[in-house]
């Protein structure tokens, strides 16, 4: 028996329109499908047919096309706004009403709910002209709706100070080769031309001409979903992305404010078995785009998950297959993993389409940076020992690094669209998450640095659970709180913890276990570990960490990550200098609430940082410094090149100054200080901030190098040093308590300075000037730009 497939072809026909409005119009193109709408091609102009008033679908906006900048932030693929819509009639015109979704009274009774939507403002996004009525339906052109700039274009560029723009009409057009209709959505694009001008480089970098920028923008009328998916309440542990809402309905002894897990719909074809496939599995296609090997690397990531729904119960319940070549990835009934270019390196992110009502996603989009995998190649050919040595095409390790970081961000990016938020306390667990930001974890092996085990395969341990949390069957016998509380105290009973991103990306950041690109249960100890495979790097870097033929300038970018290695790291483990491990806890959720760190996981984490501020640490060695002349002709400096403060020299002395700012910015942070003052009043026994700033002190103003070159990169720090207590001392931000005792080691440092001062030792005696100039007016004091800025390191993850 031949099956019957669904018509899901756009339905064109050439059709005569002899009512009145449309008199003069023939020869228009009709599309068939959730709405019908017709194109003349002589005024380009679309028509829409509405049949139904007062019935919500949902819109959606994306940009087809990007700008190529990472700084502007206007990618292709990027998913713009999301928002249930209804047409209703207003005398001559259909308006498009975006009615409130934050205020509900989810109740049978009418009165009340209209009483509540009567209480808070809705939004009218358009008002068509009724071109005509045919048998109640009606006739609107919307072309003027899809030809306005709906993603904010214009006001991003204005907002990030990239220049003033405004919609060139007579430049701008419909854009019909993926203008299309089916049974559940219809799609439409325009072609918007920017005119204005460009401040500064961002945009003409990108622009063939800057002054007239030409973006193609989606727009999407879907269906929205039948009433059949369940929304999960939320909880703080889960690790669940949600939406909230106000429910006035509620009892006045229940929370007002209801919140929900974001989630594909999933359910089994039969509950009742152990193991089941999917009525609908999730299906995730990929971009057609993407290049060998990447595209074997993303489909292996993306498809780690369908082990975590196995895990539950689940068989072939999530997919991954190539974009079928009539498909489109913008059409709201395919999750689409997108490949995307960009002039510079620049976040991947994953975005979704979501029912607003309920929280159900109704489609996923990953956007991928391509030069993502090239800062992987970069810094596995700066860690490996002489790898062009005798062959330029050694580049296989460095490409299984790269194309293994790929599979995780694949993984990483999909999981946001599934409904999960970051875990950055999965690296303190062996890894227990893809959600978190994995630094690449180098070994020392019989004294060579070892890049093949850089990166973990696989779904974490703690995605299992929080793919259990929001997508397992719940039987119907068992209470859905009772049900979700038991995978929680599950995940807890392992001891797998969820720490998201306020928590781990703030500069004062507490959380012992909370960071970025970091590695190891205890950060002190792996930083001390990173600091050894940097060294190590750092001795065997020469000219065979690039090809024969190249210029040397290449080196020195490629010298850059290698240098800088320990950044990450170095915040880690910063954050237990005056820091806490705490939970999203519950009452009865069995998780400790917050606890202060001892003082020997303090000290030990303060020795540890303290050694990012030494000279034989951050020199660049001497027998180094030929590598790096000034930059070749055509090889300019970039945002991810060493700044210098010589010229066109290599600055050997800026380096240090720039790796140390990057230290004292975090570890003198007025936050972090005033938790040292607190935690030393509750327990005498704990360590303090005079203590912190003793020691910072001892290990640097107060130290002195026999050789010459290392002491001038003792100065470069002890400048840096002085301003960054200067500026703790005065900080907005700072306690009264914080800049008392910060003031009293400055004058104790004076002191010292006085009667170590002599002719011989410039360095001290201008640190001495600067404390005598600061007590003079404190409040004129701000921290001096003369250290190089830090080359881009973020992104090497995703946000």
């Amino acid at each position: 028996m031949k099956s019957i497939l669904p018509i899901i072809l756009s339905l064109s026909t050439i059709v005569s329109i002899h009512a009145q409005a449309f008199k003069d119009k023939q020869n228009l193109v009709k599309h068939e499908g959730l709405f019908n709408f017709y194109y003349s091609e002589e005024e380009d102009r679309i028509f829409l047919k509405v049949d139904q008033l007062n019935e919500d679908f949902l819109y959606v906006h994306f940009l087809t096309t990007g700008l190529g900048s990472n700084d502007i932030g206007l990618d292709r693929g990027q998913l713009g706004g999301t928002a249930v819509v209804r047409f209703e009639k207003a005398g001559n015109k259909l308006l498009l009403i975006q009615p409130n979704q934050d205020f509900r009274a989810e109740t049978q009774n009418q009165l009340e709910r209209q009483s509540v939507e009567q209480a808070f403002v809705r939004s009218v996004l358009y008002g068509f002209k009724i071109e005509e009525e045919q048998d109640g339906s009606y006739i609107i052109d919307l072309t003027p709706f899809l030809l306005q700039d709906a993603h904010g274009v214009a006001h991003r560029l204005k907002q990030g100070d990239f220049g003033t723009y405004s919609i060139a009409k007579e430049k701008s057009a419909l854009s019909m080769e993926r203008t299309k209709a089916f049974p559940e959505n219809v799609e439409f694009e325009a072609l918007l031309t920017f005119e204005g001008e460009p401040k500064g480089r961002d945009i003409r970098s990108v622009a063939p001409n800057a002054s007239n920028l030409s973006l193609i923008q989606h727009h999407s009328f879907v269906k929205l979903p039948d009433d059949g998916y369940q929304k999960r309440n939320f909880d703080p542990r889960s690790g669940a992305i949600y939406i909230s809402y106000m429910d006035y309905s509620t009892p006045v002894f229940e929370p007002i404010t209801k919140r929900y897990v974001v989630r594909h719909r999933l359910e089994k074809k039969d509950s009742e078995a152990a193991f089941s496939e999917a009525v609908a599995p999730i299906v995730y296609y990929l971009d057609p785009g993407t290049p060998e090997p990447v595209k074997s690397a993303l489909l292996e990531g993306a498809a780690w998950w369908n082990q975590a729904f196995e895990a539950i119960g689940y068989k072939d319940a999530f997919q991954v297959k190539m974009l079928p070549e009539d498909a489109d990835p913008l059409d709201v009934r395919y999750n689409v993993i997108q490949w995307v270019h960009r002039s510079t390196r620049g976040w991947s992110y994953g975005a979704s389409v979501v029912d607003p009502r309920t929280g159900e996603i109704i489609k996923g989009h990953v956007s991928l940076g391509s030069l993502r995998i090239r800062q992987d190649l970069l810094i596995a050919q700066a860690l490996m020992n002489r790898p062009f040595a005798t062959d330029d095409l050694n580049h296989g390790p460095m490409l299984d690094m790269a194309l293994a970081r790929i599979r995780q961000l694949s993984a990483h990016e999909v999981g946001h669209t599934l409904g999960f938020a970051h875990n950055f306390a999965g690296s303190s667990d062996e890894n227990s998450s893809v959600m978190d930001y994995p630094h690449p974890q180098f070994e020392l092996e019989n004294g060579k640095i070892e890049v093949s085990k850089a990166y973990e395969t696989g779904i974490g341990e703690w995605d299992k659970f929080t793919v259990k949390y929001s997508y397992a069957h719940i039987p119907e016998a068992e209470s859905e709180d009772k049900f979700l509380n038991s995978v929680l105290a599950e995940a807890n009973d392992r001891q797998l913890q969820f720490i998201s991103d306020a928590d781990a990306r703030a500069p004062g950041g507490a959380h012992v276990n909370a960071h970025l690109w970091d590695n190891g249960k205890n950060a002190a100890e792996a930083l001390e570990e990173i600091l050894k495979i940097r060294e190590l790097g750092i001795a065997n870097f020469s000219e065979d960490n690039i090809r024969s033929g190249e210029a040397f300038s290449v080196l020195e970018d490629a010298f850059v990550p290698l240098y800088f290695l320990h950044r990450y790291q170095t915040e880690a483990a910063v954050k237990a200098i005056g820091g806490l491990n705490y939970n999203y806890a519950v009452k009865g959720g069995g998780q400790k609430t917050v606890v202060t760190l001892e003082r020997e996981q303090q000290e030990e984490a303060l020795h540890a940082v303290l050694k990012t501020l030494e000279p034989k640490v951050l020199a660049v060695p001497e027998d180094k410094l030929h590598l790096f002349p000034p930059r070749a002709y055509g090889f300019g400096r970039s945002r991810e090149s060493f700044a210098s403060n010589a010229g066109v020299a290599f600055d050997a002395l800026g380096a240090p100054a720039t790796a140390s700012q990057l230290t004292l910015s975090l570890l003198l942070h007025p936050e972090r200080a005033a938790r040292l003052i607190q935690q030393k009043a509750v327990d005498k026994n704990q360590i303090g901030l005079e203590e912190v700033l003793h020691e910072l002190l001892e290990r640097t103003i107060r130290s002195s190098k026999t050789d010459s070159f290392l002491q001038e990169v003792q100065n470069a720090i002890n400048y840096n040093v002085l301003d960054h207590l200067m500026n703790l001392a005065v900080h907005e931000k700072a306690t009264p308590q914080v800049k008392a005792v910060t003031f009293a080691e400055l004058e104790a440092l004076e002191d010292w300075l006085q009667k170590k001062r002599n002719r011989t030792n410039s360095a001290r005696a201008h640190l001495l000037r600067k404390i005598q100039t600061f007590k003079k007016v404190p409040s004129n004091f701000k921290l001096e730009h003369s250290t190089p800025n830090i080359p881009d390191g973020s992104p090497i993850g995703s946000f």
